[in-house]
């Protein structure tokens, strides 16, 4: 398999807008068409060499979820955000690019992250976000996250939204100062320098980060 061999699974977070269903277990568990939504994201990753799932809400459930499986936790005892859990994490992710997956979504038709291993050209490009147009994407309100120019090239704007998965190179993480950020601050230095690209799933998408997505990720999984 070429492109990226490290993986990383964001599933550290609270699960606000899941609540109830997660005042007593984390988002990561919550069960899509039975089958949890971690579950879901570590199908995704299967032949990638590294894979590491980072943990705080409840992470002694995940733990023990992934118990006996190649894969890797990092607990976070505060809570990083992407840009710093990241960060944290490269000790066990190794050098060069990552692929980043959010935990909270269900794909349909081509595996994500072979769509990015395919686009991804690391000469051109620091971070290559996997976008969904606005009028695919399910469980989902709202304009947009990126605008694309005919090359790819993203800047802030209505259109696709960023579907949780990218690859993107590290490096920069070293410059930012704060212990807890969003990703979006490597982005926003990526993106005046023109290194920000996107390519587009061809498939299915629905966000559960709700519980009425769960719902509609299971209506979308059943038309396949």
């Amino acid at each position: 398999m070429s492109g990226p061999q490290a993986a990383m699974i964001f599933a550290a977070g609270f699960g606000t807008r899941m609540r109830p269903l997660t005042d007593t277990r984390p988002k990561p568990l919550i069960e899509v068409a039975g089958k949890p939504l971690l579950d879901h994201a570590l199908d995704l990753t299967e032949g990638t060499e590294r894979v590491v799932v980072n943990t705080h809400y409840l992470g002694d459930q995940i733990a023990r979820h992934l118990a006996g499986r190649t894969v890797q936790t990092i607990h976070e005892p505060e809570i990083l955000d992407t840009g710093g859990g990241l960060r944290n994490a490269l000790p066990l992710l190794g050098t060069g690019p990552v692929i980043t997956l959010n935990s909270d979504a269900v794909w349909t038709g081509p595996n994500p992250l072979q769509t990015l291993r395919n686009a991804w050209k690391p000469d051109q490009m620091d971070a290559l976000l996997l976008l969904v147009p606005v009028a695919n994407a399910r469980g989902y309100e709202g304009t947009g996250d990126f605008s694309q120019d005919a090359d790819g090239r993203l800047t802030r704007g209505p259109g696709f939204i960023y579907s949780g998965a990218q690859i993107i190179k590290p490096d920069g993480l070293a410059h930012i100062p704060e212990a807890a950020f969003s990703l979006n601050v490597l982005w926003n230095v990526m993106q005046p320098e023109g290194r920000l690209f996107g390519v587009v799933h061809p498939g299915g998408w629905c966000d559960v980060g709700h519980p009425g997505g769960i719902a509609e990720a299971e209506a979308m999984l059943a038309d396949v």
